[in-house]
């Protein structure tokens, strides 16, 4: 019995690397990166400099049933200076011709005399500060979508052995 749910390989095409705005959303800045290098999908490897605001969007607890409601998710927005620590996820084409991008990261902030890190899912409103950076790994797109997940409700990824 596999503990593999859903497994495939894509070949490298390139790597992009995209520097933000100050002020600029991330998220919002990833999508339009994607669409102007035309990435059809890819892996988000990397994410560093500093943000002047943070929305973490986190599960409280695992629903009894999918999909997951606005009340079993905690929105924590953070308004100060952040490092970026680490970014990653995943781009994925849809069936619809489009792209889904999925991401988490995590940011350090000072809280009292000391330094806190939180992390969550990437959402809108987390607003880049200086020197925010993000690098992605093109692939090739044959092999992986993003699809409706019936176990959870919502979109997710899927590669080769399950695109059948």
């Amino acid at each position: 019995m596999s503990l593999i749910e859903s497994i495939g390989s894509q070949h490298i095409d390139r790597v992009v690397q995209c520097r933000m705005k100050p002020g600029a959303d991330l998220l919002a800045a990833i999508e339009e990166a994607v669409g102007r290098e035309r990435i059809e999908a890819g892996i988000i490897v990397s994410g560093l400099g500093a943000l002047q605001k943070a929305v973490f969007r986190n599960l409280k607890w695992f629903p009894a049933s999918f999909p997951a409601r606005p009340e079993d998710r905690l929105y924590l927005e953070v308004e100060a200076p952040l490092e970026l620590v680490s970014l990653v996820g995943w781009i994925a084409p849809r069936q619809d011709g489009g792209v889904e991008i999925h991401a988490h990261f995590s940011a350090s902030t000072v809280e009292d005399d000391g330094v806190v890190t939180l992390g969550g899912h990437l959402t809108e409103g987390t607003i880049c500060g200086i020197k925010t950076v993000v690098s992605i790994v093109v692939t090739a797109p044959e092999g992986v979508r993003a699809a409706h997940d019936a176990t959870t409700q919502s979109v997710d990824i899927f590669f080769s052995d399950s695109l059948a």
